[in-house]
């Protein structure tokens, strides 16, 4: 079993990291971020920040730069990716994260996308990969993770985070 982040750097998936992170140093389950790339999209990469304006797609470098966003927040994590055809079909996104979810066991997925607090939208990745049955979900919708006593305690989200988010 393990805990799971679907990860593309914007500032709730970070949040989502950091909440995963605080959990496994009570559940001891090991964190993985997962980023789902669709391949050669330029547009997609520059509109998350991947790449640069002027920047071609460059799929090594894009993983490059996202897993050293995840090793900023949980050195230990693991990293994964699934690269996905570059306009694939609406859902392809949410349903590889299930399916990765069910095929290693995953007790928890931490979902902190930019759309992930909008479950009654359908257009949402949060609320497919919510709906996946195997594991529990939680929805992490601020940039900073609220504070829970306990898992502050355990480890404080502003050594996690930077000030911007």
């Amino acid at each position: 079993m393990g805990l799971l982040v679907p990860y593309d750097a914007s500032p709730l998936s970070k949040a989502a990291l950091v909440r995963a992170k605080q959990f496994d140093v009570i559940l001891e389950e090991g964190v993985t971020a997962l980023t789902v790339v669709p391949r050669g999209n330029t547009s997609y990469a520059r509109e998350r920040g991947w790449i640069g304006a002027d920047e071609a797609f460059d799929m090594e470098s894009v993983l490059a730069t996202l897993e050293r966003s995840v090793r900023a927040i949980a050195p230990d994590a693991a990293f994964e990716s699934i690269p996905v055809g570059r306009s694939s079909p609406y859902g392809t996104i949410a349903n590889r994260i299930r399916r990765f979810a069910a095929d290693n066991d995953v007790s928890i997925v931490f979902i902190g996308s930019e759309n992930a607090g909008r479950m009654v939208g359908s257009l949402s990745v949060g609320s497919a990969v919510s709906a996946g049955s195997g594991y529990d979900t939680m929805i992490i919708s601020e940039a900073v993770p609220a504070k829970i006593e306990k898992l502050e305690e355990a480890l404080p989200s502003e050594e996690l985070l930077e000030p911007d988010g």
